[in-house]
């Protein structure tokens, strides 16, 4: 279910040379993974043997027992839907490999030799095995099978690829996983056999994580256990599977029953960010084999979490980190826009709100930056017919403790002779009531900006520009804008990381304005109370930025954006509201490309960004037919 697959990793109780016991194992194992709805099971490095059975490799009775080991977990498979994968020494051409063996549905499916063989400090696998590296387009015979054998072997299933490496190769200068990933392997598995020393573990997580993200794909790790030999080194057990750089599932160590860990990748995402944000085109590897599986089960997603906030870090240190550069992001792009223009004045319209304090307090460290004057960020606030007396004072608060120039402008008057203009109604509070109040604050800040020789610096944030709530020609247009990419999720988190650093009488202003209500004050007052309040138009900010995020990150359709909606936000809001929003998210999304396409230039200060010159190009009559289609069905 959208594209969701069950993964598993195990690290099994192994007695050393006690192949019977080993293979009773690994089938106790798959059977309860497969039951727990996994689609792939992996098992570590030669784990049908243990890893540390040394010059035993040799004998003949161990590779009687490995053959008919294999034929159990053949017949092991035949009523599951599940692929194992398990190690194995194997013979071929009078040479000893250690391999990974792949079944499915009662067959034994191919055979992958291990390429990197380390022979260095603990390590002289050598000793006994073969590279596999240059071993392509071969057949091994196991039992009555004969199968595919060699490092070029790519694994098709319905929705996706996966490939095989083994322990060392993921060491190595350029692991196999790399060119298989740009064959299209989207995920993948990685028998090891891996001891445990002092730091080891940290940089062996670092390794998985770095080389999923690298290739885009999910990356799944099993290693050896406990009950291997002890004689001079000890194995953990480490269970590992990472997804696009970051950690899904991770085992505790040193279980000496074993243990094993579930997590569930989203081949979907990978498919998409592997067309849409990669390389992949421009690398030329060469041609795998590939061996179709079809269909295999899907899960249902319930083992993944979605952050609900996917802009803003959930833990405090991280989210102070991201405000901090963030902040410099912007601060540094307008000081240099600024110095391009010959050191302008920046004005700006302040309204007491969360964007416009962002954008002001942006000015103003841009002035430090330029060791400019204060008095050179001219704020102009420019009261309206709803303009409520919270943001009002705010709003000349700020200024005035900023040490900023301060103008105020009351535009009611000029707006009424301009209704007067155009035979509006002075009490029809309609679309031109609103927009008029827009374009007239417009006006007077470009007029500003010519009488002070400066520019004007735009306040709109990424969740506005996403849904188009703005007026053309009006709040949408400036000179730069650098809170362009900032969601409206993290600009509270921005004003607040600011307050924290501020004097007394600072913060307090600006927490206040961070706890205000969102709205664009355009409708008169009722009893000196604000009647517009944007969320209770357009459904909460938090699940906007939460459709932007998948949608523009990773492509997500609208079924798929309910799902994470509802995993992400529980009973916080029902299906039926979250709909209700998304319905609204994907309407607004396209009928407003066309300001977007004139948006001003803005700094990108994350991975999501809607600049017509950057991340977002769109048609601005597509249609959003086929989008709301799907989500009535």
């Amino acid at each position: 279910m959208y594209g969701f697959y069950k993964v598993a990793a195990v690290s099994p109780q192994v007695k050393v040379a006690d192949i019977g016991a080993n293979v009773t194992e690994i089938i106790k194992r798959y059977e309860d993974a497969a039951a727990n709805g996994a689609a792939f099971v992996l098992f570590p490095e030669l784990s049908l043997t243990s890893y540390t059975m040394a010059d035993l490799f040799f004998q003949k009775r161990v590779m009687s027992e490995v053959y008919g080991g294999l034929e159990l977990l053949r017949a092991a498979t035949v009523s599951t839907d599940a692929v194992l994968i398990a190690g194995a020494p194997l013979l071929f051409k009078d040479r000893l490999y250690s391999c990974a063996v792949v079944f499915y549905s009662g067959k034994i499916i191919a055979a992958v030799p291990k390429s990197y063989l380390p022979n260095y400090r603990e390590f002289y696998e050598r000793r006994w095995f073969e590279s596999g590296m240059n071993v392509k387009n071969e057949w091994i015979r196991i039992g009555e099978e004969r199968v595919p054998f060699g490092s070029d072997l790519l694994f098709d299933f319905e929705d996706g690829s996966f490939a095989i490496e083994i322990c060392e190769d993921l060491w190595s200068p350029l692991p196999p996983s790399t060119l298989l990933a740009a064959e299209g392997a989207s995920i993948i598995f990685n028998l090891s056999a891996s001891n445990e020393y002092v730091g080891k573990r940290d940089y062996r997580k670092d390794l998985v994580k770095s080389q999923s993200a690298r290739i885009v794909a999910g990356y799944v790790y099993a290693s050896a256990g406990v009950g291997e030999s002890t004689d001079d080194l000890l194995y953990g057990g480490d269970l590992l599977i990472a997804e696009n750089g970051s950690l899904l599932a991770e085992a505790e160590r040193f279980k000496r029953d074993g243990e094993t860990i579930y997590a569930e990748i989203d081949v979907e995402k990978i498919r998409f960010l592997r067309v849409a944000e990669t390389s992949y085109k421009e690398f030329e590897a060469p041609s795998a084999r590939r061996i179709d599986l079809g269909s295999l089960p899907q899960s249902d997603g319930k083992l993944r979490y979605f952050d609900p906030h996917p802009f803003v870090p959930d833990v405090p240190g991280e989210r102070t980190k991201r405000c901090e550069e963030i902040f410099n992001i912007q601060s540094h792009a307008l000081a240099t826009r600024i110095e391009r223009v010959g050191g302008a004045k920046m004005v700006i319209g302040v309204s007491g709100g969360l964007d416009s304090t962002l954008a002001l307090l942006v000015c103003k460290r841009c002035c430090d930056i330029l060791d400019m004057d204060y008095k050179n960020i001219v704020a102009v606030l420019m009261p309206g017919f709803g303009t409520s007396d919270r943001t009002y004072k705010n709003g000349l608060r700020l200024c005035e403790s900023l040490g900023v120039t301060k103008r105020v402008i009351d535009i009611k008057e000029a707006v009424r002779i301009h209704f007067d203009d155009i035979r509006h109604p002075q009490d029809l509070c309609d679309v031109v009531f609103e927009n008029a109040q827009a374009r007239e604050r417009t006006q007077i800040l470009m007029d500003l900006a010519n009488k002070e020789g400066g520019i004007v610096v735009g306040t709109g944030d990424l969740s506005e520009i996403a849904l188009g709530f703005s007026t053309f020609n009006a709040d949408h247009i400036s000179m730069y804008n650098p809170n362009a990419s900032v969601p409206k999720t993290l600009v509270r988190y921005l004003i607040e990381w600011v307050a924290s650093g501020s004097d007394e009488k600072l913060a307090d202003i600006l927490r206040d304005i961070a706890s205000t209500p969102v709205s664009p004050e355009l409708l008169p007052l009722k009893e000196g109370k604000i009647v517009q309040k944007t969320e209770e138009i357009l459904g909460p900010y938090e699940v906007h930025d939460l459709f932007l995020y998948h949608f523009i990150k990773y492509g997500a359709p609208p079924k798929k954006l309910l799902f994470i909606a509802s995993r992400a936000f529980g009973s916080k809001y029902d299906s039926k509201r979250l709909k209700k929003w998304l319905k609204i998210f994907l309407k607004r999304f396209f009928a407003n490309q066309f300001k977007r396409d004139s948006m001003p230039n803005g700094p990108k200060v994350g991975t999501i960004s809607l600049s017509p010159r950057g991340d977002w190009r769109m048609p601005s009559d597509a249609v959003a037919a086929e989008w709301l289609a799907e989500l009535e069905e």
